[in-house]
Parts: C-alpha cells; sequence; structure tokens
C-alpha cells in the first residue's frame, strides 16, 4: 500500500492524476461512523474522467430529498460502483476505526474495475493494493469523494429503514442510530437490539 499526501490543493486531485494519465481513480467514504446502532457503510465509485454532476457536496450538508436525486444521477454515470457494509458486532468485535478501514477495504475490492489510484477521505486509507491519496475534508474538497459520501450516506439510510420495520419502537427512520434523546430514552425503555453498538458508552444509560 502506498500513501501518497496531496501537495496541491485537494480539488484539484482529480484533474492532475487524469492530466497525468492515471485512470481509473476511484473516490471512498463512509458513512455511519457515530451512530449507537446500525452499520458503517463505505463506498468506492469510480466515475468518468472530468465528469462533474452538479451540486455534489459532502452528503452532510444536503437535505436527504438532494442525496436521493443525486445518488440515482451518480449510479446512472458512475462506471462502477460497490459498498463495503460492517455491523453493529462487528464493530464491537474490531472497534469502529478498524471497521471504517475494513468497510473500505470491501468497497474498493468489490469495484469491476482496478483503480490506478484511489482517493479517501480522512488521514487514514484501508490496506489496498493500490497507490492511495488520503484527504482530510475530501468528502468536502474533492468531487469523487463527495460522490462516494453521498452513496454510503443513501444506502446506510436504507438499511436504517429497513430496520425500523422490524424494530420500530427505537425510531431508527428518524434518527437513523443517532444518539438522540429520542432514541436514548427507547433504549432506556427497550434495551439494546441486536443492532445497537453494544461497545458504545450511552449517554444516560446503563
Amino acid at each position: 500500500m502506498i500513501f501518497i499526501k496531496p501537495t496541491t490543493a485537494p480539488n484539484t486531485c482529480e484533474n492532475i492524476l487524469h492530466e497525468s494519465n492515471i485512470f481509473p481513480i476511484a473516490g471512498v467514504d463512509e458513512a455511519g461512523r457515530g451512530p449507537l446502532a446500525g452499520p458503517v457503510v463505505a463506498c468506492a465509485l469510480i466515475l468518468p474522467p472530468g465528469l462533474v454532476i452538479n451540486g455534489v457536496t459532502d452528503s452532510k450538508k444536503l437535505s436527504e430529498k438532494k442525496r436521493d436525486h443525486l445518488a440515482a444521477e451518480i449510479k446512472a454515470a458512475a462506471v462502477t460502483y460497490a459498498y463495503g457494509i460492517i455491523d453493529a458486532a462487528t464493530i464491537d468485535n474490531v472497534n469502529i476505526h478498524q471497521a471504517v478501514l475494513l468497510a473500505m477495504k470491501m468497497a474498493v475490492m468489490g469495484l469491476n474495475f482496478q483503480p490506478k489510484a484511489v482517493l479517501v477521505d480522512g488521514k487514514f486509507a484501508p490496506n489496498i493494493p493500490f497507490p492511495t491519496m488520503y484527504i482530510i475534508k475530501g468528502d468536502s474538497q474533492c468531487h469523487i469523494i463527495a460522490a462516494a459520501s453521498i452513496l454510503a450516506k443513501v444506502e446506510r439510510d436504507k438499511i436504517m429503514y429497513e430496520m425500523h420495520e422490524k424494530y420500530p419502537q427505537y425510531g431508527f427512520s428518524k434518527h437513523k442510530g443517532y444518539g438522540t434523546i429520542a432514541h436514548i430514552e427507547a433504549i432506556k425503555k427497550f434495551g439494546l437490539s441486536p443492532h445497537h453498538r453494544a461497545s458504545y458508552k450511552i449517554k444516560g444509560w446503563d
């Protein structure tokens, strides 16, 4: 594995790599690091060189409706995309940091085409056999990482809606597993579900 720290503005990374005839490039990001319940989901994707999809930015800055709309556009335009999904039990066993890296690795290795370079959000990168550039706050600075962040978030939300159907008492469809007051009150009343991260310290609940 090769780690490349960017020496230029992160939002130019894709163009610089393309101009150097480095293609395909994969972008990788995750959703679900902080919630008390549910999986962590990573997405890796490859877009055609030079493609810019209007409105794509850090998924946290977008409404759910806008994310869903953009996710459809991204999927239609992508050369390939794949997910890595790590459940709560595995998060408890290996810790969230390792779970994120594992999810990212699964996503990258699941792509239909091998990338020649990988752009990863954050300051750590998974152990993958490709040159890797990690970019702090990459989801707000790099188009392909932002696109990956949107797909990861939309896929994780879909899982949480499905989880809500089985465990409606926790309100997963509203908070997506995050530690809201209502969620913590539900945990106090009903205990932990099989999808809660038992290793997380939940404020106000023992």
